[in-house]
């Protein structure tokens, strides 16, 4: 397995503003955007919500854990990973308005984020913001 190092060189990762971790853009159109986001602690994916459907994707590391807030006030706990067997989830839907944040539950956690339609600056918005 590669070490978070050889993930940030061969991807190219960069600091993500704002939200925390590293990040680089794989695909953008004009139906959808996808990230490859890495996650070490201390970085967190810091409190947010987007106006459109994100889908995150474990692809390796530690499992991430994930806080959920719907618009109606219900708040969900996720846990992000392969272990299915124990509750995770290879994959976490993430619905327009519904508050998010995340955590590597581990020394580092590598995902990827699809936004749909396309991520924009203006799509998105940090607690206290």
């Amino acid at each position: 397995m590669p070490t978070p190092s050889e993930i940030i060189e061969h991807l190219g990762l960069v600091p993500l503003p704002v939200e925390g971790g590293l990040f680089t853009q794989s695909h953008r159109s004009s139906e959808a955007s996808a990230i490859y986001y890495l996650l070490e602690p201390p970085s967190v994916s810091a409190r947010h919500r987007l106006d459109r459907l994100e889908i995150w994707l474990f692809h390796g590391g530690s499992p991430v854990a994930m806080t959920l807030e719907s618009p109606d006030g219900s708040i969900s706990h996720v846990v992000l990973g392969l272990d299915v067997a124990a509750g995770q989830r290879p994959q976490v839907v993430v619905p327009a308005g519904v508050w998010q944040s995340a955590s590597s539950l581990g020394t580092w956690s590598l995902v990827g984020t699809v936004v749909v339609p396309p991520y924009t600056d203006d799509s998105v918005e940090f607690s206290g913001s």
